[in-house]
């Protein structure tokens, strides 16, 4: 069959930006696989997607015009029902045979085939492979019913229907051209009520040509490039921007570097067709406004490139000067630049007075206000909130200060510090969300809190943890910065995981409305990297015990109502948040360290035992892996899990007391165990105490040999109740010791 490369476009009107890039990955990957699928395309075949503001593209390669033919072997009935007795056809058959379309002579050449139960007559025949146009359609249809688009338009079609003006179609944006090329030939085939041609359109401007003639399928790109002034391809003009960025800001001078932004660059790529990068500047007076308004407002609502300063000592600081990605090129660009330029300085403005106007309230005169903001209708408003945010912090601080050992004089004055300070910061946190500028920018809460108790004065622990008490905000962020920053932090957390799971609102599959994943993985974080000495259920407990506290509820109720309104009804989570929070949060340390490159055995090994503190886990982890090389690992795994079946089995009459009394152990194989234990595990439980859970678990090791003879040769429940519980007793001493770093039991087959 002969192959040729494949054109498709769909030319449309102004395709959303953010969509673009999956829109034409799916666009391209669609067609490609359908043609697969039907034998048009070749294994080998590559796929190259377009995706411009105004199309969606995909050239393929090896598209053969015909697909081969294709031998079937069909499964018709039994021989017993499809000939009579002396082997002539069947009513049934020749029916059968007719529905298939097989020729008067197809009785003689059936086969006969075993099927397990019974001979059967197979019918054998060649399907014709299908056409090019035929499959091109097929796949055309498909592909445009199963894209990706985030909200689906209806609109009339002009021409090419039954009723022009009347008869509708949906799509993501007005199609307005269709080219279906294979080689140089045009494929017959439509879509959105358009029939495909050899011509599209370029640039709304500064197009050579209009339309443009596409000679074969090959010659596509180039000739948008060079006749229609069109980058098809969103890989290649995403490059064209980098570089170009990079240039102007190289222009620029004074150590300019554009700000570093995966998500706008990609967004700026879907809007032009042909990017110019030109270099702009504003007032420097604005500089006085806090550079994360600036900045935000420069690329949320214009889209511009803000550079910054890479001069030693000024590295990261904003400059006056910004890069604007225009879809226009023309020879004077001065008309351009002053118009971004006039543009711009309105937005500016509008920062630079929301933050003057901020500055004129304190941050403490505003915290009345959060009482009116509510923050759940079942857990209450801001200000609530942020009384169990402290109350939880003050929680937090206890427990490190317990965990403090020993626990001196200068111990207790640094942690009274670390408590008003955590409490200072807890009550103004959320007092930044009734700014005017965290109302125009929501992205920048808490950002602006730190600037605004700066401002006042405050305490720079204070000021740093009202910004840091969202971290992390993502996967990759940074943790806060300071220990104040770091309770608090995980005080918010700690409050909102509380308070949806205490009142039922958990994430189910992708929905995830309160970011309850990324809250549950910023407390891993914060405990596991800054190894905490903080037991996670502790931590839970004091955030549902903020949550039931009726004296603290019985405030703001006292606050905010009149003596007519209804009787006080203390609020109470459901009695099960305490367990569900706890699985959950287990849940995602194992998913995290699956990812992390951690097997399932190693990390159920270590989940296993109760919950301590997380940074012990990276550590518990190392051990596990480092034992589980061991040549001794399989056989004592395995000797574990029979010592953990045993042992429920028998604590099902009553616990087991780990205890040996060496007068009762009778058998060789028993006493060299219970000599081996007492050599072994005091090393292990000292390696244990200090941390070296690598060494612990490799001291463990020499007990192998011992551990398979008292299996081979013991009878654990003897009939004689002390000697059995002795040994009961010998098994439950080895199997706690055995168990201190993991449970080694899940690493066994």
């Amino acid at each position: 069959m002969t192959q040729q490369n494949l054109l498709v476009e769909l030319f449309v009107e102004e395709l959303p930006p953010k969509a673009l890039q999956k829109l034409g990955d799916a666009f391209a990957s669609g067609l490609a696989a359908s043609l697969a699928a039907q034998g048009l395309a070749a294994p080998d075949s590559v796929i190259t997607p377009y995706a411009s503001p105004r199309r969606l593209a995909a050239h393929i390669t090896h598209v053969a015009a015909k697909a081969a033919d294709k031998p079937i072997s069909q499964k018709l009935m039994p021989v017993a029902v499809g000939l009579d007795a002396a082997g002539n056809a069947t009513p049934a058959l020749l029916k059968k045979l007719a529905a298939l379309g097989a020729p008067a002579d197809a009785i003689a050449s059936l086969k006969r085939q075993h099927d397990g139960k019974a001979e059967a007559l197979i019918y054998e025949s060649v399907q014709d492979g299908i056409a090019l146009d035929a499959g091109l359609q097929k796949a055309l249809d498909e592909t445009i019913a199963k894209l990706p688009i985030p909200k689906v338009m209806t609109y009339q079609l002009e021409s090419g229907c039954e009723l022009p003006g009347w008869s509708s179609v949906q799509f993501v944006r007005p199609a307005h051209g269709l080219v279906a090329l294979h080689g140089k030939t045009v494929v017959p085939v439509q879509a959105l009520g358009l029939q495909a041609g050899n011509s599209t359109r370029g640039h709304r401007f500064e197009a050579q040509t209009d339309p443009i003639a596409i000679a074969d399928a090959d010659s596509y790109a180039a000739t948008l490039r060079e006749q229609g002034a069109v980058i098809a391809s969103f890989t290649e003009r995403r490059a064209e921007i980098a570089a170009q960025l990079q240039a102007a800001a190289a222009q620029a001078g004074d150590n300019c570097q554009p700000v570093e932004d995966e998500a706008l660059l990609d967004e700026v790529t879907a809007l032009v067709e042909r990017p110019c990068v030109l270099l702009c500047q504003f007032e420097p007076e604005y500089l006085q406004v806090p550079q994360e308004c600036l900045i935000l407002t420069m690329k949320a609502n214009q889209k511009y490139f803000p550079l910054l300063d890479t001069t030693a000592g000024k590295e990261g600081k904003l400059t006056n000067r910004f890069l604007v990605v225009s879809n226009i090129s023309p020879a004077d660009t001065s008309a351009v630049i002053g118009g971004n330029e006039r543009v711009i300085r309105p937005r500016l403005a509008d920062a630079k007075f929301f933050y003057d106007q901020d500055r004129k309230k304190t941050l403490q005169s505003r915290l009345p206000e959060l009482a009116k903001v509510v923050y759940h209708n079942k857990l209450g408003t801001q200000a609530e909130r942020s009384e169990r945010v402290r109350h939880i912090a003050h929680s937090v601080v206890q427990q490190l200060s317990m965990a403090q050992v020993p626990f001196t004089v200068e111990a207790k004055d640094e942690f009274a510090v670390l408590d008003s300070k955590v409490q200072q910061a807890a009550q103004l946190a959320k007092a930044d969300l009734l700014t005017d500028m965290v109302g125009e920018f929501p992205e920048l809460q808490g950002i602006m809190g730190n600037y605004y108790a700066r401002h006042e004065g405050l305490r720079d622990g204070v000021a740093i943890a009202i910004e840091d008490h969202y971290k992390p905000r993502f996967a990759g962020d940074a943790l806060p910065r300071n220990h104040t920053g770091t309770v608090l932090a995980l005080a918010d957390k700690l409050e909102t995981l509380a308070g949806m799971f205490g009142i039922g609102n958990l994430p189910t599959g992708d929905r995830d409305p309160f970011a309850l994943r990324r809250h549950a993985l910023g407390i891993i974080r914060i405990l596991g990297e800054k190894n905490l000495p903080l037991q996670l259920p502790a931590l839970i407990e004091a955030a549902i015990a903020a949550h039931n506290d009726e004296a603290l509820q019985l405030a703001f109720f006292n606050q905010q109502t009149s003596a007519s309104a209804e009787p006080f009804a203390p609020r109470r989570l459901l009695q099960d948040t305490a367990p569900k929070l706890l699985a959950f949060i287990t849940e995602r340390i194992a998913t995290n360290l699956r990812e992390q490159g951690y097997s399932a055995q190693e990390a159920d090994a270590v989940l296993a035992l109760p919950l301590g503190h997380l940074g012990d886990i990276a550590r518990r982890l190392q051990a596990v892996r480092t034992f589980a090389a061991l040549p001794e690992a399989p056989a004592l795994a395995a000797a574990n899990k029979r010592i953990a079946n045993i042992l429920k089995k028998a604590e099902t009459e009553g616990a087991i007391d780990a205890h040996v009394s060496p007068v009762l152990l009778q058998a060789p194989a028993e006493c060299a165990l219970h000599a081996a234990m007492l050599q072994v595990l005091p090393q292990a439980n000292s390696h244990f105490e200090a941390g070296r859970y690598t060494e612990s678990l490799q001291t463990l090791a020499a007990l192998r040999d011992a551990v398979d003879a008292f299996f081979a040769d013991i009878m654990v429940n003897a009939e004689q109740l002390d000697l059995r519980l002795n040994r009961q007793g010998l098994l439950k001493m080895l199997h706690q010791a055995m168990n201190r770093v993991a449970d080694l039991s899940r690493l066994a087959a």
